[in-house]
């Protein structure tokens, strides 16, 4: 089942990607750049900032929980850049001859925070307070294919809290929707990143920050893969990236510096 899905989820991204291309043939060439989807927002302004700096490149950006993003440049989806939220996905590329050498760099960092509703009555105090039994369903990304799930269950681990809680878990496919479904109600709770939660900062708040012995730095890599068609083009994405105006609008959106 999982096979099926991730090969439609492969194949609808290549149909769009060949739309995108037969559209663009005779004007402008195509960058293909697969993304973590916390960098969503940061990444549009960069590609609009790269598209200005590239006259008659196109920038086309998929975004999707990391694993998911591995799982489709291993099928075979031509993809140039690809923007991983922990190192374990990229390795994954690396150890296959995926990616190119010498391409590979790390270009931010960011927290992991557990969350509830800004209006919420019966929100935890701490990861601790997780075990409250009126604390019934707790957001996370699927650790399977989402590092933010990843880094959650590590945190867990650090508390003690698995696997007591494992009956109150949600998995979500990505991080963003863990924030949806905290800023509906639809949990009590939800663990992101501190990035995220600037999207929607009038209907949930921090509760608190895991300590950063709890989990696995959160290090984003960058890379081009190995047998792009737009190696210069794809080169030039990950100079913009690491650059200060690159930086910078990353910075904006909340990230650090790895």
């Amino acid at each position: 089942m999982l096979r099926k899905i991730l090969t439609t989820s492969t194949a609808m991204f290549l149909i769009t990607l060949i739309c995108l291309s037969m559209a663009s043939a005779e004007s402008q060439k195509v960058l293909t750049v697969s993304a973590a989807i916390s960098l969503k927002d940061a990444f549009a302004e960069i590609g609009k900032l790269y598209e200005t700096k590239n006259n008659g490149v196109k920038v086309f950006l998929n975004f999707g929980a990391s694993g998911d993003l591995a799982q489709q440049i291993q099928g075979g989806a031509p993809v140039d850049v690809f923007a991983s939220a922990a190192q374990k996905d990229m390795d994954e590329l690396d150890g296959k001859g995926l990616v190119l050498q010498g391409s590979r760099s790390n270009f931010a960092a960011n927290s992991v925070v557990l969350i509830a509703r800004t209006d919420s009555e019966i929100a935890p105090s701490s990861f601790e307070g997780l075990f409250a039994k009126e604390i019934k369903k707790i957001a996370i990304g699927n650790p399977k294919t989402v590092p933010a799930g990843k880094y959650a269950e590590e945190v867990f681990s650090y508390y003690k809290l698995l696997p007591s809680m494992k009956d109150k878990l949600i998995f979500t496919e990505n991080v963003r929707q863990v924030l949806d479904y905290v800023s509906r109600g639809e949990v009590d709770a939800g663990i992101v990143y501190a990035t995220d939660v600037l999207l929607k900062a009038e209907e949930v708040r921090v509760v608190t920050t895991a300590p950063e012995a709890s989990h696995k730095p959160v290090v984003y890599p960058i890379a081009v893969i190995k047998g792009s068609k737009n190696e210069s083009a794809a080169k030039a994405w990950v100079s913009l990236v690491l650059s200060p105006e690159g930086q910078g609008i990353l910075e904006k959106y909340g990230f650090k510096k790895p």
